[in-house]
């Protein structure tokens, strides 16, 4: 359940920009209209996390998971209806503010099912998330289009029957853990606590890195004289998270809250963005893969912190303070990457930004205390 979950994050999300080329067509969008359909999701991501803690707290993080499933599910179905600009963008907006209810969700299931493993059981939402990533870039163009006759509004809507069935799997298949009565109203993030701005420092350098990398790696591969390198670059890049989960699958023990894996990141981030930026061509689809590779151990570390840290009750409005920091703050490191780009015109100047998220990752996990929680 916490691996399909996991998936139902990004599937959706990523479902649009194999057929953006069909809705550009069809709906006669601008480039700047085509921008704002991609991003209205990640915005909501940070803006609706603390009403998904608020859903936890009335619901519990089960019912609550199925709920913003059922709520992905229909909004992204019903994306394409009449082939409408409106609708298209105002599903959208429900869609990523469903994705933004259930991420708190998913550290709180693992805090309640699994708090004697919570490293593994994050390890596995995580791998499904970042297969989630890949299967509707993958799969779209080549096998769903030519399945529904080139539609975009039918490709949209079947990317969704995946959500809608793993809502039915966690109704029938899981049962509801009524949450203590004292902790029910207990939703609101601690903004003043050291450990929610550690986290979501963590979490936006570590989403600030991602996207920046792919907003500038195939700008600056072009402005290079070497476009033939995007495609492989990028590939790399995003595949090359796939053996960072698996890692993290068989040594999650080992890692998780482990201060030095967190601390040696950062460097080696750094390193593969030298190596990525260097003459070789092998070496920069190397260095793109071994960026993917170690910042996706960023990512899913991240996200193991919160049952770990704080005791299960606490888990969704740290997770939703975690992901409103997160997921706003990150999106400043590309505008900052492109705004260095336009002042200098210098196409390497915008990896500064890449290398300012890894500073940031490294500063976080330097002032975390990792103490486990104690049993709530």
């Amino acid at each position: 359940m916490l691996w399909l979950a996991g998936a139902d994050l990004r599937l959706t999300l990523l479902a649009v920009p194999p057929v953006l080329p069909l809705i550009h067509r069809d709906l006669a969008l601008s480039q700047k209209a085509i921008g704002a359909l991609s991003g209205l999701p990640i915005l909501l991501l940070g803006v609706a996390a603390v009403p998904g803690s608020l859903l936890i707290a009335r619901l519990g993080a089960r019912r609550a998971a199925i709920v913003a499933l059922l709520l992905v599910a229909a909004a992204a179905a019903a994306r394409g209806i009449g082939s409408s600009a409106p609708v298209l963008f105002a599903m959208t907006a429900v869609m990523g503010a469903g994705i933004a209810l259930l991420q708190p969700a998913l550290p709180s299931l693992v805090g309640e099912w699994f708090a004697a493993m919570p490293g593994f059981a994050t390890a596995v939402y995580a791998n499904g998330l970042l297969l989630g990533e890949g299967l509707p870039a993958a799969l779209t163009i080549p096998f769903l289009l030519p399945l529904v006759g080139g539609s975009w509004q039918a490709s949209l809507a079947l990317w969704a029957a995946p959500v809608a069935l793993t809502a039915m799997l966690l109704t029938a298949l899981t049962r509801h853990v009524p949450r203590p009565a004292a902790t029910a109203p207990d939703w609101w993030p601690d903004w003043r606590s050291p450990l929610t701005w550690q986290l979501g420092l963590m979490s936006a350098g570590s989403g600030g890195l991602y996207y920046s990398l792919n907003t500038f790696i195939p700008g600056y591969l072009h402005a290079i004289g070497r476009p033939g390198l995007v495609a492989a670059c990028l590939a790399a890049l995003n595949l090359g998270q796939l053996p960072a989960s698996a890692i993290t699958l068989v040594a999650a023990r080992q890692l998780t809250a482990n201060r030095a894996a967190l601390l040696s990141l950062p460097p080696l981030i750094l390193l593969s963005l030298v190596a990525f930026l260097g003459p070789l061509p092998w070496l920069a689809i190397a260095g793109a893969g071994a960026l993917g590779f170690f910042g996706a151990f960023v990512l899913i570390l991240t996200l193991a912190l919160p049952p770990l840290l704080v005791p299960a009750e606490a888990v969704h409005h740290l997770s939703a303070g975690m992901f409103t920091l997160g997921y706003t703050l990150s999106f400043l490191f590309p505008l900052a990457g492109g705004a260095l780009w336009d002042a200098t015109r210098a196409p390497i100047s915008a990896f500064a930004a890449s290398a300012a998220a890894a500073a940031v990752i490294f500063v976080a996990a330097l002032s975390l205390r990792l103490d486990r929680a104690q049993p709530g």
